[in-house]
């Protein structure tokens, strides 16, 4: 027993090194790391030298108050993201062995849809599960994915298709409308293609939404390189701004529904491998707690889910 406590111990030691390692790389710099896990930075610094110690080889390359990961620092980060992930799917399943009550769903929701799609979820999982407290994040996708891989998420929105590092469950499929102005030639139009919106500018979302590959892929098979003319993360603002003339906006069509403006006229995107379809997913082999496996069948209860 003594030995193995022995063990258990060393093994913890080590991951809070490598704990100390990748925060230092999430964050950019060891001052912002301490901040993250409540630690000096003295301490930072002193596990990530352990650390490189051990492995006999530099992890960060340190210019002045900035530090970015060598070849070897790039390969110690991302197996070090995955063991970490590992030892909290581990003490998950194990707190759950043990019949604990009370628990968590740590959930990442994107800005787009995430009001008409979840919200309704929200009322029905608390009145079903009222011992799970819901740990909410907010971002576009491509950040949402990463903190998944990551385990800092049980479970996130995301739009397909996905690569297959993910395991996934659709939620809604939706096709896109162009949001033009009213004076716009194709205003009047029942459906168009991107190569009849080319030559206008087109507006975007900020970076990290995925909206905006599926828009960006989709005008590369066509041959199409797209002018932007503004990004923004308010969707009020982008169907502004298309009503100003200022160029064209996308928007699933049950949510360019919601937002009628005056100035603006709706137009079904009619393009191959456009469509807006929302899927919840998780990390592939990665343990699913009670609290995210119930979200999941309540989802399914909801909207009809498939896979």
């Amino acid at each position: 027993m003594d030995e193995f406590i022995s063990v258990a111990i060393g093994i913890s030691m080590e991951l809070r090194t490598l704990r100390a390692f990748v925060e230092v790389v999430r964050q950019g710099g060891f001052s912002q790391a301490a901040k993250a896990v409540f630690a000096t930075q003295s301490t930072i610094s002193k596990a990530v030298k352990q650390l490189e110690d051990e492995l006999g080889v530099p992890l960060l390359d340190r210019v002045g108050h900035k530090s970015r990961l060598t070849a070897a620092g790039e390969i110690v980060y991302r197996r070090a993201v995955t063991m970490l992930a590992e030892r909290d799917d581990l003490v998950a399943e194990l707190g759950e062995l043990r019949g604990l009550k009370r628990g968590s769903l740590r959930l990442g929701l994107p800005p787009l849809g995430s009001d008409t799609l979840y919200a309704p979820l929200f009322a029905l999982y608390r009145s079903r599960y009222p011992g799970i407290d819901i740990q909410l994040v907010e971002h576009g996708s491509a950040r949402l994915e990463e903190m998944i891989l990551a385990g800092d998420l049980d479970l996130a929105g995301s739009l397909l298709p996905i690569t297959d590092e993910f395991e996934w469950q659709s939620v809604h499929d939706e096709p896109l409308v162009a949001l033009v102005a009213d004076t716009h030639p194709l205003a009047g139009a029942a459906s168009c293609r991107l190569a009849d919106l080319a030559a206008s500018p087109f507006l975007f979302f900020e970076e990290g939404f995925a909206l905006n590959k599926v828009l960006r892929e989709a005008c590369q098979k066509q041959g199409i390189t797209p002018q932007i003319a503004a990004r923004s993360g308010q969707i009020d603002f982008l169907v502004g701004l298309a009503a100003a003339g200022l160029g064209t906006a996308f928007l699933p069509r049950m949510i360019a529904e919601q937002r009628h403006h005056p100035g603006v006229a709706r137009v079904l995107l009619d393009e191959p491998d456009t469509a807006w379809h929302m899927a919840l997913v998780w990390r592939r082999g990665g343990y699913l707690s009670h609290a995210a496996r119930a979200w999941l069948a309540l989802a399914r209860e909801v909207h009809g889910a498939r896979n």
